[in-house]
Protein backbone atom coordinates (compact mmCIF):
# COMPACT_ATOMS: atom_id res chain seq x y z
CA UNK A 1 0.00 0.00 0.00
CA UNK A 2 1.23 3.48 -0.82
CA UNK A 3 2.50 5.10 2.39
CA UNK A 4 0.97 8.36 1.27
CA UNK A 5 -2.50 6.80 1.38
CA UNK A 6 -2.33 6.03 5.11
CA UNK A 7 -2.92 9.61 6.29
CA UNK A 8 -5.82 9.84 3.90
CA UNK A 9 -7.35 6.63 5.30
CA UNK A 10 -6.85 7.81 8.89
CA UNK A 11 -8.36 11.21 8.15
CA UNK A 12 -11.26 9.54 6.39
CA UNK A 13 -11.83 7.25 9.39
CA UNK A 14 -11.82 10.22 11.74
CA UNK A 15 -14.37 12.02 9.56
CA UNK A 16 -16.58 8.92 9.44
CA UNK A 17 -16.37 8.47 13.22
CA UNK A 18 -17.16 12.14 13.72
CA UNK A 19 -20.18 11.84 11.44
CA UNK A 20 -21.32 8.72 13.29
CA UNK A 21 -20.95 10.60 16.58
CA UNK A 22 -22.99 13.51 15.27
CA UNK A 23 -25.62 11.11 13.93
CA UNK A 24 -25.83 9.32 17.31
CA UNK A 25 -26.14 12.66 19.12
CA UNK A 26 -28.88 13.74 16.74
CA UNK A 27 -30.73 10.44 17.15
CA UNK A 28 -30.44 10.60 20.94
CA UNK A 29 -31.64 14.18 20.86
CA UNK A 30 -34.47 13.19 18.58
CA UNK A 31 -35.35 10.31 20.88
CA UNK A 32 -35.46 12.66 23.85
CA UNK A 33 -37.43 15.21 21.86
CA UNK A 34 -39.95 12.55 20.86
CA UNK A 35 -40.41 11.48 24.46
CA UNK A 36 -40.94 15.01 25.71
CA UNK A 37 -42.77 16.15 22.59
CA UNK A 38 -45.46 13.51 22.23
CA UNK A 39 -48.90 14.58 21.10
CA UNK A 40 -51.86 14.44 23.45
CA UNK A 41 -53.25 11.38 21.68
CA UNK A 42 -49.90 9.58 21.86
CA UNK A 43 -49.67 10.30 25.58
CA UNK A 44 -53.25 9.16 26.17
CA UNK A 45 -52.62 5.80 24.46
CA UNK A 46 -50.31 4.79 27.31
CA UNK A 47 -52.70 5.75 30.12
CA UNK A 48 -54.86 3.12 31.76
CA UNK A 49 -58.37 4.59 31.97
CA UNK A 50 -61.61 3.17 33.33
CA UNK A 51 -65.12 4.63 33.21
CA UNK A 52 -67.34 4.67 36.27
CA UNK A 53 -71.03 3.85 36.19
CA UNK A 54 -72.82 7.17 36.85
CA UNK A 55 -75.00 7.35 39.96
CA UNK A 56 -77.22 10.24 40.89
CA UNK A 57 -76.79 12.17 44.12
CA UNK A 58 -79.03 14.64 45.91
CA UNK A 59 -78.67 18.22 44.65
CA UNK A 60 -79.48 21.11 46.98
CA UNK A 61 -81.03 24.32 45.69
CA UNK A 62 -80.90 26.19 48.99
CA UNK A 63 -77.66 27.93 48.06
CA UNK A 64 -74.74 28.59 50.36
CA UNK A 65 -74.62 30.88 53.35
CA UNK A 66 -72.18 33.76 53.00
CA UNK A 67 -71.41 33.64 56.72
CA UNK A 68 -70.41 29.97 56.49
CA UNK A 69 -68.42 30.42 53.28
CA UNK A 70 -66.13 33.05 54.71
CA UNK A 71 -63.04 31.86 56.57
CA UNK A 72 -62.34 32.92 60.13
CA UNK A 73 -60.87 36.41 60.20
CA UNK A 74 -57.55 34.98 61.39
CA UNK A 75 -56.96 34.16 57.72
CA UNK A 76 -56.27 37.89 57.40
CA UNK A 77 -53.95 38.63 60.35
CA UNK A 78 -53.48 42.11 61.74
CA UNK A 79 -50.69 44.10 60.10
CA UNK A 80 -50.68 46.36 63.16
CA UNK A 81 -52.26 45.50 66.51
CA UNK A 82 -53.26 48.34 68.80
CA UNK A 83 -53.64 47.79 72.53
CA UNK A 84 -55.29 51.01 73.68
CA UNK A 85 -58.19 51.18 76.11
CA UNK A 86 -60.23 52.39 73.15
CA UNK A 87 -59.04 50.16 70.30
CA UNK A 88 -60.20 50.96 66.77
CA UNK A 89 -59.76 48.46 63.94
CA UNK A 90 -59.78 49.25 60.23
CA UNK A 91 -60.17 46.93 57.24
CA UNK A 92 -58.09 48.27 54.37
CA UNK A 93 -57.09 47.29 50.86
CA UNK A 94 -53.65 45.84 50.25
CA UNK A 95 -51.96 48.89 48.75
CA UNK A 96 -52.22 50.61 52.14
CA UNK A 97 -51.37 47.71 54.47
CA UNK A 98 -48.52 45.81 52.87
CA UNK A 99 -44.79 46.43 52.88
CA UNK A 100 -42.51 48.96 51.21
CA UNK A 101 -44.50 51.48 49.18
CA UNK A 102 -47.73 49.65 50.09
CA UNK A 103 -47.34 50.29 53.82
CA UNK A 104 -48.80 53.78 54.31
CA UNK A 105 -51.55 52.88 56.78
CA UNK A 106 -49.22 50.47 58.59
CA UNK A 107 -46.74 53.31 59.05
CA UNK A 108 -49.49 55.68 60.19
CA UNK A 109 -50.88 53.22 62.74
CA UNK A 110 -47.44 52.31 64.07
CA UNK A 111 -46.54 55.96 64.60
CA UNK A 112 -49.95 56.82 66.06
CA UNK A 113 -49.79 53.96 68.54
CA UNK A 114 -46.25 54.90 69.62
CA UNK A 115 -47.33 58.42 70.55
CA UNK A 116 -49.78 57.30 73.25
CA UNK A 117 -52.75 59.40 72.19
CA UNK A 118 -55.52 59.84 74.75
CA UNK A 119 -59.09 61.04 74.84
CA UNK A 120 -60.11 63.96 77.02
CA UNK A 121 -61.14 61.48 79.73
CA UNK A 122 -57.62 60.02 79.81
CA UNK A 123 -58.35 56.74 77.98
CA UNK A 124 -55.63 55.65 75.56
CA UNK A 125 -56.50 55.21 71.88
CA UNK A 126 -54.96 52.76 69.41
CA UNK A 127 -55.40 51.76 65.78
CA UNK A 128 -55.29 48.16 64.47
CA UNK A 129 -54.89 47.57 60.73
CA UNK A 130 -56.10 44.46 58.90
CA UNK A 131 -55.46 43.99 55.18
CA UNK A 132 -58.49 42.42 53.47
CA UNK A 133 -59.33 42.61 49.72
CA UNK A 134 -62.05 45.18 49.14
CA UNK A 135 -64.71 42.73 47.96
CA UNK A 136 -63.94 40.17 50.64
CA UNK A 137 -64.07 42.86 53.32
CA UNK A 138 -67.51 43.88 52.06
CA UNK A 139 -68.67 40.26 52.41
CA UNK A 140 -67.47 40.09 56.02
CA UNK A 141 -69.39 43.23 56.84
CA UNK A 142 -72.54 42.20 54.94
CA UNK A 143 -72.61 38.78 56.63
CA UNK A 144 -71.81 40.21 60.09
CA UNK A 145 -69.22 37.45 60.46
CA UNK A 146 -66.66 40.07 61.43
CA UNK A 147 -67.24 43.81 61.40
CA UNK A 148 -64.43 46.33 62.02
CA UNK A 149 -64.91 49.90 63.21
CA UNK A 150 -63.70 51.42 59.92
CA UNK A 151 -63.52 50.15 56.37
CA UNK A 152 -61.26 51.72 53.73
CA UNK A 153 -61.56 50.06 50.30
CA UNK A 154 -59.71 51.51 47.31
CA UNK A 155 -62.83 53.31 46.10
CA UNK A 156 -66.46 53.82 47.14
CA UNK A 157 -67.92 50.99 45.04
CA UNK A 158 -67.72 48.06 47.44
CA UNK A 159 -68.81 50.29 50.31
CA UNK A 160 -71.92 51.27 48.38
CA UNK A 161 -72.47 47.63 47.46
CA UNK A 162 -72.23 46.53 51.10
CA UNK A 163 -74.67 49.25 52.19
CA UNK A 164 -77.16 48.19 49.52
CA UNK A 165 -76.96 44.61 50.78
CA UNK A 166 -77.69 45.19 54.44
CA UNK A 167 -74.43 46.47 55.91
CA UNK A 168 -74.61 49.40 58.32
CA UNK A 169 -72.05 51.66 56.66
CA UNK A 170 -71.72 55.40 56.41
CA UNK A 171 -69.06 57.47 54.64
CA UNK A 172 -66.95 59.13 57.31
CA UNK A 173 -64.18 60.53 55.13
CA UNK A 174 -64.29 60.86 51.34
CA UNK A 175 -60.53 60.62 50.97
CA UNK A 176 -57.73 59.32 53.14
CA UNK A 177 -55.16 59.41 50.31
CA UNK A 178 -55.60 60.13 46.61
CA UNK A 179 -55.16 57.54 43.87
CA UNK A 180 -56.53 56.60 40.47
CA UNK A 181 -57.29 53.38 38.65
CA UNK A 182 -55.73 53.07 35.25
CA UNK A 183 -55.26 50.90 32.24
CA UNK A 184 -51.68 50.33 31.13
CA UNK A 185 -50.85 50.20 27.42
CA UNK A 186 -47.55 49.83 25.59
CA UNK A 187 -45.80 53.17 25.36
CA UNK A 188 -46.80 55.39 22.46
CA UNK A 189 -49.78 53.31 21.35
CA UNK A 190 -52.91 54.94 22.82
CA UNK A 191 -53.58 58.14 24.75
CA UNK A 192 -57.17 57.82 25.96
CA UNK A 193 -59.39 55.21 27.60
CA UNK A 194 -62.01 55.01 24.83
CA UNK A 195 -59.36 54.29 22.20
CA UNK A 196 -58.00 51.42 24.28
CA UNK A 197 -61.46 49.92 24.75
CA UNK A 198 -62.16 50.19 21.02
CA UNK A 199 -58.83 48.51 20.22
CA UNK A 200 -59.73 45.60 22.52
CA UNK A 201 -63.17 45.30 20.97
CA UNK A 202 -61.58 45.17 17.53
CA UNK A 203 -59.15 42.49 18.76
CA UNK A 204 -56.10 44.63 18.06
CA UNK A 205 -54.57 44.26 21.54
CA UNK A 206 -54.67 41.79 24.44
CA UNK A 207 -55.61 43.35 27.77
CA UNK A 208 -56.10 41.64 31.13
CA UNK A 209 -58.28 42.70 34.02
CA UNK A 210 -58.96 41.42 37.52
CA UNK A 211 -62.07 39.73 38.89
CA UNK A 212 -64.61 42.50 39.60
CA UNK A 213 -66.16 40.44 42.40
CA UNK A 214 -63.06 40.88 44.56
CA UNK A 215 -61.01 43.66 42.96
CA UNK A 216 -62.05 47.31 43.30
CA UNK A 217 -60.13 48.11 40.11
CA UNK A 218 -61.86 45.31 38.18
CA UNK A 219 -65.25 46.45 39.49
CA UNK A 220 -64.46 50.01 38.46
CA UNK A 221 -63.73 48.87 34.90
CA UNK A 222 -66.92 46.79 34.74
CA UNK A 223 -69.12 49.72 35.82
CA UNK A 224 -67.35 52.15 33.50
CA UNK A 225 -67.91 49.85 30.52
CA UNK A 226 -71.56 49.28 31.44
CA UNK A 227 -72.13 53.05 31.41
CA UNK A 228 -72.34 52.72 27.62
CA UNK A 229 -74.61 49.70 27.76
CA UNK A 230 -74.30 45.97 28.28
CA UNK A 231 -73.30 45.46 24.65
CA UNK A 232 -70.23 47.61 25.22
CA UNK A 233 -69.04 45.24 27.96
CA UNK A 234 -69.90 42.14 25.92
CA UNK A 235 -67.89 43.36 22.90
CA UNK A 236 -64.96 44.20 25.16
CA UNK A 237 -65.02 40.93 27.10
CA UNK A 238 -65.28 38.87 23.90
CA UNK A 239 -61.62 39.60 23.19
CA UNK A 240 -60.19 39.26 26.69
CA UNK A 241 -57.87 36.22 26.82
CA UNK A 242 -58.73 35.63 30.49
CA UNK A 243 -59.77 37.39 33.66
CA UNK A 244 -56.89 37.28 36.12
CA UNK A 245 -57.73 35.83 39.51
CA UNK A 246 -55.08 38.04 41.10
CA UNK A 247 -53.21 41.18 40.13
CA UNK A 248 -49.94 39.25 40.43
CA UNK A 249 -51.10 36.70 37.84
CA UNK A 250 -51.89 39.55 35.47
CA UNK A 251 -48.54 41.26 36.12
CA UNK A 252 -46.71 38.00 35.45
CA UNK A 253 -48.45 37.73 32.09
CA UNK A 254 -47.51 41.29 31.26
CA UNK A 255 -43.89 40.62 32.26
CA UNK A 256 -43.86 37.60 29.96
CA UNK A 257 -44.99 39.79 27.08
CA UNK A 258 -48.37 38.08 26.72
CA UNK A 259 -50.39 41.21 27.41
CA UNK A 260 -50.42 44.56 25.63
CA UNK A 261 -52.21 46.14 28.57
CA UNK A 262 -53.48 45.57 32.09
CA UNK A 263 -55.20 47.24 35.03
CA UNK A 264 -53.50 48.71 38.04
CA UNK A 265 -53.52 51.76 40.30
CA UNK A 266 -51.20 54.71 39.81
CA UNK A 267 -49.58 54.29 43.22
CA UNK A 268 -48.47 50.76 42.30
CA UNK A 269 -47.51 51.72 38.75
CA UNK A 270 -45.26 54.66 39.51
CA UNK A 271 -42.91 52.67 41.75
CA UNK A 272 -42.53 49.68 39.40
CA UNK A 273 -39.70 50.31 36.94
CA UNK A 274 -40.66 47.21 34.96
CA UNK A 275 -44.05 48.79 34.30
CA UNK A 276 -43.06 52.44 33.86
CA UNK A 277 -40.40 51.52 31.31
CA UNK A 278 -42.87 49.65 29.09
CA UNK A 279 -46.33 51.11 29.66
CA UNK A 280 -48.22 54.39 29.69
CA UNK A 281 -50.85 54.91 32.41
CA UNK A 282 -54.33 56.04 31.33
CA UNK A 283 -56.72 56.81 34.24
CA UNK A 284 -60.37 55.77 34.05
CA UNK A 285 -63.57 55.43 36.07
CA UNK A 286 -64.21 56.63 39.59
CA UNK A 287 -61.24 57.89 41.55
CA UNK A 288 -59.51 55.58 44.02
CA UNK A 289 -59.34 58.03 46.87
CA UNK A 290 -59.48 55.41 49.61
CA UNK A 291 -62.57 56.59 51.52
CA UNK A 292 -63.20 55.62 55.13
CA UNK A 293 -66.59 54.13 56.05
CA UNK A 294 -67.69 53.89 59.66
CA UNK A 295 -69.34 50.56 60.50
CA UNK A 296 -72.40 50.24 62.75
CA UNK A 297 -72.20 53.88 63.82
CA UNK A 298 -75.42 53.68 65.83
CA UNK A 299 -73.90 51.13 68.19
CA UNK A 300 -70.66 53.04 68.77
CA UNK A 301 -69.93 54.60 72.16
CA UNK A 302 -68.93 58.24 72.40
CA UNK A 303 -65.40 57.14 73.25
CA UNK A 304 -65.25 55.12 70.04
CA UNK A 305 -66.61 58.01 67.97
CA UNK A 306 -64.10 60.41 69.50
CA UNK A 307 -61.27 57.91 68.89
CA UNK A 308 -62.30 57.47 65.25
CA UNK A 309 -62.28 61.24 64.74
CA UNK A 310 -58.82 61.47 66.33
CA UNK A 311 -57.46 58.72 64.05
CA UNK A 312 -58.94 60.12 60.84
CA UNK A 313 -57.69 63.61 61.68
CA UNK A 314 -54.23 62.13 62.28
CA UNK A 315 -54.30 60.38 58.88
CA UNK A 316 -55.05 63.72 57.23
CA UNK A 317 -52.22 65.68 58.89
CA UNK A 318 -49.58 67.12 56.53
CA UNK A 319 -46.96 64.78 57.98
CA UNK A 320 -48.98 61.62 57.26
CA UNK A 321 -50.00 62.90 53.84
CA UNK A 322 -46.36 63.57 52.99
CA UNK A 323 -45.58 59.92 53.78
CA UNK A 324 -48.44 58.91 51.47
CA UNK A 325 -47.15 61.14 48.67
CA UNK A 326 -43.70 59.60 48.95
CA UNK A 327 -45.30 56.18 48.51
CA UNK A 328 -47.02 57.23 45.27
CA UNK A 329 -50.39 58.44 46.55
CA UNK A 330 -51.87 61.93 46.08
CA UNK A 331 -50.85 62.12 42.42
CA UNK A 332 -53.07 62.71 39.37
CA UNK A 333 -55.29 65.10 41.30
CA UNK A 334 -56.08 66.79 37.99
CA UNK A 335 -58.02 63.68 36.96
CA UNK A 336 -61.72 64.40 37.49
CA UNK A 337 -64.76 62.26 36.76
CA UNK A 338 -68.51 62.68 36.75
CA UNK A 339 -69.07 58.96 37.26
CA UNK A 340 -70.91 58.03 40.44
CA UNK A 341 -72.50 54.65 41.15
CA UNK A 342 -75.05 53.63 43.75
CA UNK A 343 -75.02 50.36 45.64
CA UNK A 344 -77.92 49.05 43.57
CA UNK A 345 -76.03 49.82 40.37
CA UNK A 346 -73.00 47.94 41.64
CA UNK A 347 -75.17 44.97 42.62
CA UNK A 348 -76.82 44.89 39.20
CA UNK A 349 -73.45 45.21 37.46
CA UNK A 350 -72.17 42.10 39.25
CA UNK A 351 -75.31 40.20 38.22
CA UNK A 352 -74.76 41.32 34.62
CA UNK A 353 -71.13 40.27 34.79
CA UNK A 354 -72.00 36.74 35.90
CA UNK A 355 -74.63 36.45 33.19
CA UNK A 356 -72.78 38.03 30.28
CA UNK A 357 -69.07 37.42 30.93
CA UNK A 358 -68.95 34.44 28.58
CA UNK A 359 -70.49 36.39 25.68
CA UNK A 360 -72.82 33.52 24.84
CA UNK A 361 -69.92 31.10 24.39
CA UNK A 362 -70.17 27.58 25.68
CA UNK A 363 -67.80 26.64 28.49
CA UNK A 364 -66.23 23.19 28.69
CA UNK A 365 -64.59 22.31 31.99
CA UNK A 366 -63.29 19.08 33.47
CA UNK A 367 -62.63 18.74 37.18
CA UNK A 368 -59.68 16.47 37.99
CA UNK A 369 -59.80 15.13 41.56
CA UNK A 370 -56.76 13.70 43.31
CA UNK A 371 -57.92 10.53 45.12
CA UNK A 372 -54.49 9.14 45.99
CA UNK A 373 -53.59 7.91 49.45
CA UNK A 374 -51.93 11.21 50.42
CA UNK A 375 -55.35 12.88 50.14
CA UNK A 376 -56.98 10.63 52.72
CA UNK A 377 -58.71 12.17 55.73
CA UNK A 378 -59.20 15.93 55.93
CA UNK A 379 -57.95 16.81 52.41
CA UNK A 380 -60.40 14.40 50.76
CA UNK A 381 -63.27 15.62 52.93
CA UNK A 382 -62.39 19.21 52.03
CA UNK A 383 -62.20 18.36 48.33
CA UNK A 384 -65.61 16.69 48.31
CA UNK A 385 -67.21 19.44 50.38
CA UNK A 386 -65.79 22.18 48.17
CA UNK A 387 -67.04 20.50 44.98
CA UNK A 388 -70.49 20.01 46.47
CA UNK A 389 -70.78 23.60 47.64
CA UNK A 390 -69.06 25.09 44.62
CA UNK A 391 -71.44 23.35 42.22
CA UNK A 392 -74.16 25.90 42.98
CA UNK A 393 -72.00 28.70 41.52
CA UNK A 394 -71.57 27.11 38.09
CA UNK A 395 -73.90 28.33 35.34
CA UNK A 396 -76.30 25.87 33.71
CA UNK A 397 -74.94 26.50 30.20
CA UNK A 398 -71.55 25.00 31.06
CA UNK A 399 -70.43 21.58 29.87
CA UNK A 400 -68.87 19.76 32.83
CA UNK A 401 -67.03 16.48 33.34
CA UNK A 402 -65.22 14.84 36.26
CA UNK A 403 -62.05 12.71 36.32
CA UNK A 404 -60.52 11.10 39.40
CA UNK A 405 -57.17 9.43 39.82
CA UNK A 406 -55.04 7.37 42.17
CA UNK A 407 -52.69 4.78 40.65
CA UNK A 408 -54.95 4.80 37.59
CA UNK A 409 -57.38 7.26 36.01
CA UNK A 410 -61.17 7.04 36.12
CA UNK A 411 -63.65 9.06 34.08
CA UNK A 412 -66.25 9.53 36.79
CA UNK A 413 -68.53 11.62 34.59
CA UNK A 414 -68.28 12.26 30.83
CA UNK A 415 -68.71 15.87 29.69
CA UNK A 416 -72.32 17.02 29.33
CA UNK A 417 -74.31 20.21 29.81
CA UNK A 418 -74.86 21.00 33.47
CA UNK A 419 -78.63 20.58 33.52
CA UNK A 420 -80.40 19.09 36.53
CA UNK A 421 -79.62 15.56 35.38
CA UNK A 422 -75.89 16.25 35.00
CA UNK A 423 -75.81 18.06 38.35
CA UNK A 424 -77.26 14.98 40.04
CA UNK A 425 -74.72 12.69 38.34
CA UNK A 426 -71.89 15.09 39.26
CA UNK A 427 -72.98 15.06 42.89
CA UNK A 428 -73.27 11.27 42.86
CA UNK A 429 -69.75 10.99 41.48
CA UNK A 430 -68.38 13.35 44.13
CA UNK A 431 -70.13 11.36 46.88
CA UNK A 432 -68.39 8.19 45.72
CA UNK A 433 -64.83 9.56 45.78
CA UNK A 434 -62.38 7.98 48.22
CA UNK A 435 -58.61 8.12 48.71
CA UNK A 436 -56.09 5.29 48.17
CA UNK A 437 -53.18 4.26 45.98
CA UNK A 438 -50.52 6.19 44.10
CA UNK A 439 -50.72 9.53 42.30
CA UNK A 440 -51.10 9.55 38.49
CA UNK A 441 -51.59 13.31 38.32
CA UNK A 442 -50.18 13.94 34.87
CA UNK A 443 -51.87 10.93 33.33
CA UNK A 444 -55.18 12.34 34.61
CA UNK A 445 -54.44 15.75 33.09
CA UNK A 446 -53.79 14.08 29.74
CA UNK A 447 -57.13 12.27 29.92
CA UNK A 448 -59.00 15.45 30.91
CA UNK A 449 -57.39 17.45 28.11
CA UNK A 450 -58.24 14.78 25.56
CA UNK A 451 -61.87 14.74 26.77
CA UNK A 452 -62.06 18.49 26.24
CA UNK A 453 -60.39 18.35 22.82
CA UNK A 454 -62.94 15.80 21.63
CA UNK A 455 -65.86 17.77 23.06
CA UNK A 456 -64.87 21.09 21.57
CA UNK A 457 -65.16 19.66 18.08
CA UNK A 458 -68.88 20.18 18.73
CA UNK A 459 -68.28 23.62 20.29
CA UNK A 460 -65.40 25.18 18.32
CA UNK A 461 -65.76 28.60 19.99
CA UNK A 462 -66.04 27.24 23.53
CA UNK A 463 -63.99 28.52 26.44
CA UNK A 464 -62.20 25.48 27.88
CA UNK A 465 -60.49 24.79 31.19
CA UNK A 466 -59.30 22.09 33.56
CA UNK A 467 -59.58 22.43 37.33
CA UNK A 468 -57.05 20.25 39.16
CA UNK A 469 -57.83 19.64 42.83
CA UNK A 470 -54.80 18.05 44.45
CA UNK A 471 -52.07 18.16 47.08
CA UNK A 472 -49.59 18.58 44.23
CA UNK A 473 -47.67 15.32 44.53
CA UNK A 474 -47.24 12.93 41.61
CA UNK A 475 -45.53 9.55 41.25
CA UNK A 476 -47.06 8.14 38.07
CA UNK A 477 -45.22 7.24 34.87
CA UNK A 478 -45.50 10.76 33.48
CA UNK A 479 -43.69 13.78 34.81
CA UNK A 480 -44.65 17.40 34.18
CA UNK A 481 -41.97 17.73 31.49
CA UNK A 482 -43.52 14.80 29.59
CA UNK A 483 -46.94 16.42 29.16
CA UNK A 484 -46.16 20.13 29.32
CA UNK A 485 -45.74 20.55 25.57
CA UNK A 486 -48.96 18.72 24.73
CA UNK A 487 -50.99 20.68 27.30
CA UNK A 488 -49.50 23.94 26.05
CA UNK A 489 -50.47 23.09 22.50
CA UNK A 490 -54.12 22.66 23.52
CA UNK A 491 -54.10 26.19 25.08
CA UNK A 492 -56.38 24.80 27.81
CA UNK A 493 -55.68 26.64 31.10
CA UNK A 494 -55.28 24.37 34.12
CA UNK A 495 -56.49 26.02 37.32
CA UNK A 496 -54.98 24.31 40.35
CA UNK A 497 -56.44 24.19 43.86
CA UNK A 498 -54.13 22.81 46.53
CA UNK A 499 -55.35 20.83 49.55
CA UNK A 500 -53.51 20.05 52.76
CA UNK A 501 -50.88 21.88 54.79
CA UNK A 502 -48.13 19.80 53.13
CA UNK A 503 -49.28 20.42 49.56
CA UNK A 504 -46.59 20.90 46.92
CA UNK A 505 -47.77 24.38 45.96
CA UNK A 506 -44.76 25.14 43.77
CA UNK A 507 -45.49 22.15 41.52
CA UNK A 508 -49.13 23.18 41.17
CA UNK A 509 -48.05 26.72 40.31
CA UNK A 510 -45.92 25.32 37.48
CA UNK A 511 -48.92 23.39 36.15
CA UNK A 512 -51.12 26.49 36.29
CA UNK A 513 -48.42 28.52 34.55
CA UNK A 514 -48.45 26.39 31.40
CA UNK A 515 -51.41 28.27 29.93
CA UNK A 516 -51.81 31.30 32.22
CA UNK A 517 -54.22 30.03 34.87
CA UNK A 518 -54.46 30.72 38.60
CA UNK A 519 -53.06 28.54 41.36
CA UNK A 520 -55.13 28.75 44.54
CA UNK A 521 -53.94 27.72 47.97
CA UNK A 522 -56.91 26.51 49.97
CA UNK A 523 -57.78 24.72 53.19
CA UNK A 524 -60.84 23.81 55.24
CA UNK A 525 -61.44 27.41 56.30
CA UNK A 526 -61.57 29.25 53.01
CA UNK A 527 -61.77 26.79 50.13
CA UNK A 528 -65.52 27.29 49.56
CA UNK A 529 -65.14 31.05 49.41
CA UNK A 530 -62.13 30.89 47.10
CA UNK A 531 -63.80 28.45 44.75
CA UNK A 532 -66.93 30.59 44.72
CA UNK A 533 -64.89 33.55 43.49
CA UNK A 534 -63.07 31.40 40.93
CA UNK A 535 -66.26 29.81 39.62
CA UNK A 536 -68.10 33.13 39.49
CA UNK A 537 -65.30 34.66 37.43
CA UNK A 538 -64.60 31.68 35.15
CA UNK A 539 -67.70 29.44 35.10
Amino acid sequence: MDKKAKPIIIVGAVVVLAMIGILIAVLVGKSKEMKNGKSLDDLAEDVKVSTATPKKGAVSFDGNNLYDELPEISKYPLAVEGRGEVAIEIFTSGEKAGTGNDSWLVDVATKFNSENHKLSNGKSVSLSVRSVPSGTAADYIISNKYVPDLYSPSNTLFGEYASANGAQLEIYCDRLVGNTAGILVKKGTYTDFDSVIKAVQENKINVGYTNPQTSATGLNLLLTLLEDGTENFIKFNANIPYVAYTTQQMRDSAANGRLDGMLTEYQAFIHDKNLTSVYDFIPFGVRHDNPAFICNKASKSQDQLDAIKMIIDYCLTPEMQKIATNKGFNANDDYKTTLDFSGSQVTQALVTYKKEKDNGKDIIAVFVADCSGSMSGAPMNQLKSSLTNGLSYINDNNYIGLVSYDSDVTVELPIAQLDLNQRAYFQGAVDSLSASGNTATYEALVVAAQMIEKERVNHPDAKCMILLLSDGYANGSYKLKDIEGAIKTTTIPVYTISYGDDADKSELQKVAGINEAASINADSDDIIYKLKNLFNSQL
